[in-house]
């Protein structure tokens, strides 16, 4: 790759020309690079083109801006972007490495695959560039931290983009009409299995029936129960590389989290298991009191019919160190195979600026991972946001190593049988256990 340095001064010039409002934060220096492709892998709903929201109507820009601004900045360079969706996109990301069909990946698995040895450690490349990376949100950078195949410590392969979190809403409306106090900003378990409970019946207001709390028993079910036993002070397990994990599955604290989940699912909607039952969830007509592993796409929807008021975020379980919940989003990294690995270098570090965070924010509701985002007026002005950030720097990091693997979709599998009455809640957990721990042996 040829660089060619162009004059700071001429380039800070050219910026101030070409953009009205969302500068970088860093750029100081322009390169030229000849004739270089770069290719970013993404995953989830974002497109090339300007989009329209059928929910909300709002109109987001395509990432063709972002390529727009790139390649101002790096002049010379072509970017491209693949962007997959949500469904297989493990083994998806893996064939595209494999086919060294990118450079920069979203790399929410970052844990299987720096153990693969197919990402490239990018300690270096802070090292050279000297790097600040206080500038992300405290817990960010720790929570992707993971090991490739000959680490002693752990390392980073990747750094955040797409900041998430979990976290528990609730109906104000509801809580008033049946005569409930609140739920704190740091609730037990104890006080939302009390209040849900209180809720669930025929409402003394309106003569509807209301549903005292919601957790889908699909697809994340593994997660709130894991934050649930959170909940009352257990652990998931120890470890972070493969050979050294020794799981919880079957704890006391699991197996009372699974108990309090099964007590719950009466206070839900039956089709709850089918993740089901929540259609009225965030509308005005909604019939739920408590929704648990709450995610940050709900600010949308919320702020657009304008009810903001009415769905309170307060704070997942915690254990007793104050910290629960998975640990969430997304980060970049490197293929390994990637043939521009500087360039690459280039695009993680535009990642964390301003504009790209403010667009990923302003355009597709992309929770920032960036400190400064917490003074900008767009998340001042939906005081929500201010919660959910907190919560992205209290989940549990590292990340869950289980959570994007096979443990994962055991755990879930058998806490549904458990949820349903398929298996007994100690059956539940001691099978998991058992075959989590077989299968994690066998890799």
């Amino acid at each position: 790759m040829k660089i060619i340095r162009l004059p700071a001064v001429l380039i800070t010039a050219c910026s101030l020309l070409v953009l009205s409002g969302c500068l970088p934060q860093e750029e100081s220096e322009g390169e030229v690079v000849e004739d270089s492709d770069l290719t970013i892998a993404m995953i989830g709903g974002f497109k090339l083109q300007d989009t329209t929201d059928p929910i909300t109507a709002q109109k987001s820009k395509g990432f063709y801006a972002v390529k727009e601004e790139f390649e101002r900045l790096h002049p010379g360079v072509t970017i491209n972007f693949v962007i997959m969706p949500w469904s297989n996109y493990v083994p998806n990301t893996q064939a595209m490495i494999a086919g060294s069909q990118a450079d920069v990946y979203q790399m929410p698995g970052v844990n299987d695959f720096a153990a693969q040895g197919l990402l490239e450690p990018l300690q270096p490349f802070i090292d050279q560039d000297d790097f600040n990376l206080s500038v992300y949100h405290d817990n960010l950078v720790e929570g992707w931290m993971t090991f490739g195949p000959d680490d002693d410590e752990i390392e980073i392969y990747s750094l955040p983009v797409l900041g998430d979190a979990r976290f528990i809403q609730y109906d104000k409306e509801l809580f008033e009409q049946w005569g409930v106090e609140p739920l704190s900003d740091y609730p037990s378990v104890e006080e939302v299995m009390t209040k849900a409970k209180q809720m669930t019946g025929e409402n003394p207001v309106t003569g509807e029936q209301n549903y005292g709390i919601y957790f889908t028993g699909t697809h994340d079910t593994a997660l709130a129960l894991a934050n649930f036993m959170e909940g009352f002070d257990g652990e998931w397990g120890t470890g972070q590389r493969w050979e050294d994990i020794e799981l919880n599955f079957d704890s006391m604290e699991m197996e009372q989290a699974l108990e309090a989940m099964i007590e719950l699912s009466s206070y839900m909607p039956k089709s709850f298991i089918n993740g089901q039952g929540n259609e009225r969830w965030l509308t005005s007509s909604n019939n739920i009191a408590i929704a648990v592993n709450q995610g940050n796409g709900n600010m949308k929807p919320i702020y657009a019919q304008g009810l903001e008021e009415r769905f309170p975020v307060v704070q997942s379980f915690k254990n007793n160190d104050g910290v629960g919940s998975m640990f969430s989003g997304s980060p970049f990294a490197i293929g390994k195979t990637s043939q521009n690995k500087d360039l690459a270098w280039e695009f993680i570090k535009f990642s964390s600026s301003e504009y790209f965070q403010r667009f990923l924010w302003e355009e597709w509701g992309s929770t920032p991972v960036i400190k400064e985002a917490v003074e900008w007026d767009s998340i001042q002005e939906m005081e929500l946001m201010i919660p959910v950030l907190e919560a992205m720097t209290t989940a549990v990091t590292p990340r869950y190593p289980w959570a994007s693997s096979q443990p994962r979709y055991i755990l879930q599998a058998k806490a549904e049988g458990a949820l349903t009455g398929t298996l007994t809640v100690e059956q539940a957990l001691k099978e998991a256990q058992q075959e989590s721990t077989e299968w994690i042996d066998s890799r």
